[in-house]
């Protein structure tokens, strides 16, 4: 079975077509580690993550493989294209069966993701914060949790799922420390109070 191909549609809104987007993208020569996505239409770099980042995701990653089905993955920075939405984001998880996630290339159809998640960093919380949050929606993306340890001063955990129109419902929203629950198929309880805080 061969993984559903990403459809090169014309970016709306946009003067560059969806090809010549993928190519500057493709191209893009950034610093080891740093993490290069299209958000919007807009080639963006990010710095490497810190090493707290990288700890919530490896902790996250720990609980996910406690409950997915054999046939699933749990996948670091997979390209997640959106032609539609004029992005190819690099998520810090996202969870999808292994037939999608295999094969050539170096992205995949974000809409067969199970479960996608954000980790905030300082200098781009707001891309995770709102523009992420919009194009997840908009593909279809099932369930997005977006751990943001830069809110206001207090980090949070939320959930968000239920994609209708381009918009997310928020099914949860809890302070670090407090518990947030995955609903099926994942039925997970995450325990936010292990994450660490910067």
């Amino acid at each position: 079975m061969s993984a559903p191909g990403v459809d090169p549609a014309p970016i709306s809104g946009h003067g560059q077509d969806w090809d010549d987007l993928v190519r500057i993208w493709e191209e893009t020569d950034a610093p080891e580690g740093c993490k290069v996505e299209i958000i919007e239409g807009i080639v963006t770099v990010s710095p490497p993550p810190s090493k707290d980042h990288n700890t919530t995701a490896a902790l996250v990653q720990r609980r996910l493989y406690s409950v997915i089905p054999e046939d699933w993955g749990i996948y670091q920075r997979l390209g997640s294209a959106m032609p539609g939405r004029g992005g190819i984001y690099l998520p810090d998880l996202v969870v999808m069966s292994y037939a999608v996630a295999t094969g050539p290339g170096n992205r995949v159809p974000a809409e067969e993701a199970r479960l996608v998640v954000e980790i905030t960093s300082q200098a781009n919380a707001n891309h995770d914060r709102i523009g992420k949050v919009h194009g997840y929606a908009k593909a279809g993306v099932e369930l997005f949790l977006l751990l943001d340890p830069w809110h206001s001063g207090r980090p949070t955990a939320t959930l968000y799922g239920e994609p209708d129109g381009g918009t997310y419902r928020v099914l949860d929203t809890v302070e670090y420390g407090e518990k947030l629950t995955l609903p099926e198929p994942f039925g997970l309880v995450l325990d936010t109070g292990v994450f660490p805080v910067s």
